[in-house]
């Protein structure tokens, strides 16, 4: 997500080629960041729809899970285009100028998480910090900051490492009170922990292996240059994201690492199926980043395909304004919830829901126009006031 504005200020300055390619990586995030909508919508409007895991298998509703399944890109892709984002940002600009940018983003970001995102849904829970997708860039972000200044064969081992082995840590389980166990909490053990008056700390994202995804994005920087002819970059795309693809299936199959096993559903190919994608995300298991950014690299290589296609400039502009996007239509959401809640009153149980899923997705196709608009207008604001220093945060 935060990418965006770091490769607007690269696209700044770069040749014409660079500026294309920008657009494309934009047409990605944006692609990804509607999609994340519906996840969203569905949390607004279907919250009584009780989903102990939105991958269970045995149990969950199979529109609920191929939404979800869908939906699980976002996630993977704002991080790895994070990493790129710096990396084309660093080509312009000195280590210096690289670092304190990423210190006061990162900061940023974990700041808006606390203090704004949380707060969004005090409202239909006790007062809790949730650690969710933005407070991990933000880490991610200030990690990077020193892990860039590693020799780039370095940089992409030590990341290849924290993708492929942090699930020999899953049985490392700490507990409360246990010694480092809110540290741990953060880092690798999605749980919960107390803060003083009252407060819950959820670590819904912990950043162990999205420190992994955010330094092999930007590991992979280079290919994005100009120097790169355009038809060798693809090449090179198309072979990483088939290769994370055919992994994913590989390992999936023998079913012996990289996740929990999936299994047979009696007299349920759909089920047995759904097993076979269940996959973690809190904390990302292995198999989880191979599908998914397996997925998104091919897709990167087709909007690349299409550049000047109505299509990549249309969703463009929501990648073009990442984080005014996720705000705002948090926001809207939740202004939209309790207006409705506050207007008609509960009508199931403490909340106010839609009756069916297919209203999920009425109101989210519905969304999508009103919310592009306001989104369009800041994303040509950026692009027009450059002079203006703090829109590069947002």
């Amino acid at each position: 997500m935060a990418s965006g504005s770091l490769g607007g200020q690269g696209a700044a300055q770069a040749v014409p080629v660079a500026r294309v390619r920008l657009q494309n990586i934009d047409a990605l995030r944006g692609f990804v960041m509607v999609l994340m909508l519906l996840d969203h919508v569905r949390e607004t409007w279907f919250v009584h729809y009780a989903i102990t895991d939105p991958v269970d298998a045995r149990t969950i509703m199979p529109a609920v899970f191929l939404a979800r399944l869908i939906v699980s890109l976002c996630a993977p892709v704002f991080v790895a285009l994070t990493g790129l984002g710096v990396f084309l940002y660093s080509s312009n600009h000195t280590k210096a100028e690289t670092t304190e940018y990423l210190l006061k983003r990162g900061l940023l970001l974990m700041a808006i998480e606390v203090f704004y995102l949380s707060e969004l849904y005090w409202g239909i829970t006790q007062p809790t910090l949730w650690l969710q997708v933005i407070w991990c860039i933000g880490v991610c972000m200030i990690v990077l900051s020193v892990l860039m200044r590693l020799p780039r064969p370095v940089l992409i081992g030590l990341g290849l490492v924290l993708v492929c082995a942090h699930n020999l840590l899953d049985p490392i389980r700490l507990q409360a009170g246990d010694p480092f166990f809110p540290l741990w909490a953060m880092i690798h053990q999605r749980d919960t922990f107390a803060l003083p008056f009252g407060l819950i700390v959820k670590t819904t994202y912990p950043v162990l292996p999205w420190i992994g995804v955010i330094s092999l994005g930007f590991g992979i920087g280079p290919w994005f240059l100009s120097d790169v002819l355009p038809a060798e970059r693809r090449r090179r795309l198309l072979l990483l994201g088939i290769g994370m693809l055919v992994a994913f299936f590989v390992l999936r199959g023998l079913n012996v690492y990289g996740d929990k096993p999936w299994f047979v559903v009696a007299d349920s190919p759909l089920r047995t199926a759904m097993s076979f994608f269940a996959l973690t995300k809190y904390p990302a298991s292995l198999l989880f980043l191979l599908l998914t950014l397996g997925v998104g690299t091919l897709l990167l290589v087709a909007f690349d395909a299409i550049a000047d296609s109505g299509l990549v400039r249309a969703i463009s502009v929501f990648g073009g304004a990442p984080m005014f996007f996720y705000i705002f239509h948090l926001t809207v959401l939740r202004i939209l919830y309790h207006s409705a809640l506050a207007i008609w009153g509960p009508n199931y149980g403490t909340t106010f829901g839609v009756e069916n899923y297919g209203w999920v997705v009425a109101w989210y196709v519905g969304l999508i126009v009103p919310l592009y608009i306001p989104t369009a207008w800041y994303s040509r604001l950026k692009r027009r006031r450059r002079d203006i220093t703090w829109l590069k945060y947002f």
